[in-house]
């Protein structure tokens, strides 16, 4: 029984690390989509793949070096690899959710692009912690 409460306990623990990075990468991405959306004049799908590409790099180095730091090695490229991959995926909820909202809806209001930018983030984020455990960073042997 101790061994199933450690292995709760750890995965709280990776939970915790992982929404921590997230809330930061969160703030980058949508950081990062406002910042070139509304002040550079960028268009809204290209505001969130940047956003996201930045926002995703930082999560690289969150994750392997902090929530996943005891973890199997894949080697850098192999994992930014993956990690980049499976973002991509991810990042495809997000510009669903935006492109949805700016162009079938016609909602181009600040309200409206930012909720539809977090309702695909929120979809995405299920999809990384799962894919990542799964694919990334590994299990030690």
């Amino acid at each position: 029984m101790s061994g199933l409460g450690e292995r709760r306990a750890a995965l709280a623990g990776e939970v915790a690390k992982f929404g921590a990075v997230g809330v930061v990468a969160t703030l980058v991405d949508i950081g990062g989509f406002n910042l070139l959306h509304y002040a550079l004049g960028w268009g809204p799908p290209a505001a969130k793949v940047a956003g996201t590409v930045a926002a995703t790099t930082f999560a690289y180095l969150a994750n392997r070096h902090w929530t996943w730091h005891d973890r199997a090695r894949g080697g850098v490229g192999r994992e930014y690899l993956l990690f980049f991959v499976l973002n991509g995926l991810a990042l495809l909820a997000g510009l669903a959710c935006v492109a949805f909202t700016e162009r079938v809806l016609g909602l181009r209001d600040p309200v409206s692009l930012n909720l539809a930018n977090l309702a695909g983030y929120a979809l995405g984020t299920l999809f990384r912690f799962w894919s990542y455990r799964r694919w990334v960073f590994l299990a030690p042997a």
